[in-house]
């Protein structure tokens, strides 16, 4: 297994061997001594694991979870192909709004790590995109929070025309969402 440090300090991108044959294949998408080697420590105990299916032109985030500890996530896709991105919400941090992005695809079976205090967002690129995710802890929705995946000041890869949740919709842009406090803070 390959591991890529992403240019948001702590996320990380995992892309496994994947052994086919005439059967099929075989792949481990998550091995943990490359794992606690490339991020420093083990994965998170595994709270909740969650699923979303996306037709293509889908986006989904920023999401984060407001209160510290905030939540860990190991993302990937089993199904189409969707363009992952990871944002820098962590107020004082030195790559503050710095993103980066993994396409990852059900044949690929590449997986992105984000610690607590990144925002996730991901773009369907196909019909029936399916994202699995390991969390650290369990959905609350009273915690969750959002930047807008479309907003000007992050100039992420994503179309203006794509669909979005009101939630996402609605959500503030990042110099709104520091300026009221509802960032995490990086923790130094």
């Amino acid at each position: 297994m390959k591991a890529r440090a992403l240019s948001v300090g702590g996320a990380w991108e995992f892309e496994p061997e994947v052994f086919p044959d005439d059967r099929g294949l075989f792949v481990s998408p998550f091995q943990h001594e490359v794992f606690a080697e490339a991020v420093g420590a083990p994965l998170f105990a595994v709270a909740q694991a969650s699923a979303s299916v996306s037709r293509r032109g889908v986006a989904r985030g920023v999401h984060y979870a407001r209160t510290a500890p905030g939540c860990a996530k190991y993302v990937t896709c089993s199904r189409g192909r969707v363009l992952d991105i990871v944002v820098d919400l962590r107020a004082g941090s030195p790559t503050f709004g710095e993103w980066d992005s993994v396409e990852l695809a059900g044949d690929g079976f590449r997986a992105v790590y984000l610690p607590p205090g990144l925002g996730h967002a991901f773009l369907a690129l196909e019909d029936h995109s399916t994202v699995h995710y390991l969390l650290s802890r369990a959905y609350d929705p009273a915690d969750e929070l959002a930047v807008s995946v479309v907003d000007p000041d992050l100039a992420l890869p994503v179309p203006a025309d794509v669909v979005l949740s009101e939630r996402d919709r609605t959500a503030p842009g990042l110099v709104l969402a520091r300026d009221t406090g509802l960032l995490p803070v990086h923790a130094v």
